[in-house]
């Protein structure tokens, strides 16, 4: 082999497999979706703390899944030693919230689908899914889950907890019970009837209960 041939090989000539206006053109879309996607998660974001870093993580991911799959489609070879170096790679970060699978996979997709060229599908299905995330997310429940947290003394003082309770409450299920030397704590999960939170302060000022906390409920 010559040092001419070496300039002749088919690597500098699959620079130019994709043009350079079609780089642009789906890097500029993919970020116009990427961010499309952190302002759906940050509107729908119920969690106790907003992390401003997987926003842009989302951003940034739509982006580079658009770029591997640009370089993929350009070059059969390419592919397959890609997948491979990718399949090595291993994420130990925790999701913390369910809902944030859902918008990593939907980053991702957005990138594959606009590299592949099926820009309105890309537009159309982000907006969708998006309106969907905005309807059940945002959905207000009927009823509102609390949990009751009871220190009693002893077993009397547990029954007539329980009594009073069922009788102020739509619903009321023991969820765990844990009975100590002179001590019983109970953890219910209970349904009210209206906003008003009143009878915990009853609750704490029965005889025989040391301590009455109500808890929102929200299943985690």
């Amino acid at each position: 082999m010559t040092f001419n041939d070496i300039f002749k090989s088919s690597f500098l000539s699959s620079v130019t497999s994709v043009s350079v206006l079609d780089m642009a053109i789906s890097l500029g879309l993919a970020f116009v979706l990427g961010l499309f996607i952190y302002l759906i998660y940050k509107k729908s974001y119920q969690g106790v703390m907003y992390s401003s870093s997987f926003g842009t993580t989302l951003v940034a991911l739509t982006m580079i899944t658009n770029l591997v799959i640009l370089a993929i489609t350009s070059n059969v070879i390419l592919s397959l030693g890609m997948v491979g170096a990718l399949s090595i790679v291993r994420f130990r970060t925790a999701i913390k919230e369910p809902l944030d699978i859902a918008f990593l996979f939907w980053a991702i997709a957005a990138g594959i689908v606009l590299a592949a060229g099926m820009i309105p599908l890309a537009i159309i299905g982000s907006g969708i899914i998006g309106g969907v995330i905005l309807l059940f997310v945002n959905k207000k429940q009927h009823f509102t889950p609390y949990i009751v947290v009871l220190s009693c003394e002893n077993s009397e003082s547990e029954k007539g907890a329980l009594d009073y309770l069922q009788s102020k409450v739509k619903r009321c299920v023991v969820k765990s019970k844990t009975a100590t030397k002179g001590l019983n704590e109970l953890n219910l999960e209970v349904r009210l009837e209206d906003e008003n939170t009143d009878f915990i302060n009853d609750l704490g000022d029965m005889p025989g209960i040391n301590s009455a906390v109500l808890v929102s409920y929200s299943g985690e």
